[in-house]
């Protein structure tokens, strides 16, 4: 085919607990869309509750939710903080996570994800982490509503 190229799709990789959706959640899939289409690594229940705690909703339950927001192509499930094994099935051209994972629990995790996408030429891309909000601060709220 003379003088036509084949556009090439770009994947971006998201991981996220979405245990209680906000805005935060909304902005970093809008960032995703502006690269490709968005995957979403749901993080399963035993995952979030490994590093976190115990999730206030249900994978199933927040699977509902998350794989029906405008820009998510599709939701896969990431079973452990560990995203390597996702990443070396996709094989995404970028990888995205907030800021918020720089320092502990999570900068090993991220130094994993970074040495693993180098690999094929993928990108990790932080946006700035959407402050003054977060899941555990929305439910410690609504624990001091309670009391």
């Amino acid at each position: 085919m003379i003088g036509k190229t084949k556009k090439t799709v770009m994947i971006v990789y998201i991981p996220m607990a979405a245990d209680i959706l906000h805005r935060g959640h909304i902005n970093i899939i809008k960032e995703g869309q502006k690269l490709g289409l968005v995957i979403i690594g749901l993080l399963t229940d035993e995952a979030i509750t490994n590093y976190k705690r115990v999730p206030v909703m249900k994978y199933e339950e927040r699977l509902a939710i998350v794989e029906n927001i405008k820009g998510v192509h599709k939701v896969i499930p990431q079973t452990e903080l560990d995203y390597r094994i996702n990443l070396k099935k996709l094989k995404p051209d970028y990888f995205m996570h907030g800021t918020d994972w720089r320092t502990g629990v999570m900068s090993k995790p991220r130094q994993q994800a970074i040495e693993t996408i180098s690999k094929w030429g993928g990108k990790l891309v932080e946006p700035e982490y959407t402050k003054g909000i977060s899941s555990s601060d929305i439910i410690n709220k609504i624990k001091n509503l309670k009391d």
